[in-house]
């Protein structure tokens, strides 16, 4: 019978990356540069291998191929078969991350054979002078977009979004973004990793060279319009679902609670992520006990019609769904 998954996390080290997953979460980094720690993924090459239970080494491809829609529900399966259809990270951005955008289904499928990349970010912690770019000020024509990264002025096209802890943002494809400097996020996207950076700072490697841009790429899928209300506006309240955001790629919830809860899936068709971003818990279903700590990704499977949430102080948790 299946029950409660939880995942290696997949490390990988960034020339903006910095210490803080490992202070926050724990994370074994070798380094000083961790950048990002892919908690649960599908993607080819980097599919998150289980840690717990008897289906321990197993990695998520072996196990869709195994439990199909026992592991993440009929209509998931039907639409995306042995793929799994999103990818939950942690990102620490120790130093600025470049400006970029992403393309959505049509253009990704057409250019790389990849689904496009609809994410969305909750801010875990970030330094009192914590920023995110996310769209333009105003609305923008390609050739005054053009003239400003001619100029060295595209920053100044863009919006620059004070954040703090608990901040939350939707990013659809086609939306300029930018993870600022001291900004710490848990990201739910889309199973994707296609990129087009479209500024970065004149920055160099240390053999001199510039990072490569895809300004002829990004032209195709940037949203000129303004971003004029970037951010999720939600009430947390305790011990009660919050909804956060939802699209045709995803749902999140926030569940914010220190009182066991009851959640039942029986009508989702549909596997559950949780992403523990506070305090610690015990999942129990099936008389199974599987115990979450903070920065710990799990993941239930389809066929789990209830659990019960049993909390060991304050806990805030993300809840995804298809």
């Amino acid at each position: 019978m299946l029950y409660p998954l939880k995942f290696q996390p997949i490390l990988k080290d960034k020339i903006w990356g910095g210490k803080k997953l490992k202070k926050l979460f724990n994370k074994a980094a070798e380094t000083d540069k961790l950048g990002e720690s892919w908690e649960l993924s599908g993607y080819e090459n980097d599919e998150s291998v289980v840690t717990n239970g008897f289906l321990a080494g197993n990695n998520l491809a072996e196990l869709i191929e195994i439990y199909m829609d026992e592991l993440v529900g009929d209509k998931v399966y039907n639409q995306y078969g042995l793929s799994f259809p999103l990818l939950f990270k942690l990102i620490d951005a120790n130093e600025n991350l470049s400006i970029q955008v992403h393309p959505g289904d049509e253009v990704a499928a057409e250019r790389h054979n990849s689904y496009g990349k609809t994410e969305m970010w909750y801010v875990v912690d970030a330094d009192p002078d914590g920023k995110l770019i996310i769209g333009f000020t105003k609305d923008c024509t390609r050739d005054e977009y053009l003239d400003a990264l001619d100029n060295d002025k595209v920053e100044d096209l863009l919006q620059h979004v004070p954040v703090k802890k608990g901040d939350v943002f939707f990013i659809p494809a086609g939306l300029v973004h930018a993870i600022g400097k001291g900004v710490v996020v848990a990201e739910i996207q889309q199973s994707s990793d296609i990129t087009y950076r479209i500024y970065d700072f004149k920055r160099v490697d240390e053999q001199g060279n510039e990072r490569e841009l895809h300004t002829e790429q990004a032209l195709d899928v940037i949203d000129f319009t303004a971003s004029l209300h970037p951010k999720t506006n939600y009430q947390p309240e305790l011990n009660q679902i919050t909804p956060l955001v939802t699209c045709e790629y995803f749902t999140t919830n926030m569940i914010r609670f220190d009182q066991p809860l009851t959640r039942n899936y029986g009508n989702l068709d549909s596997f559950i992520v949780y992403m523990c971003v506070e305090g610690h818990f015990v999942i129990e279903s099936n008389d199974v006990k599987t115990i979450v700590n903070k920065g710990d990704t799990v993941l239930i499977p389809a066929c789990i019609d209830e659990v019960g949430l049993i909390p060991h102080e304050l806990t805030t948790l993300l809840e995804v769904y298809v």
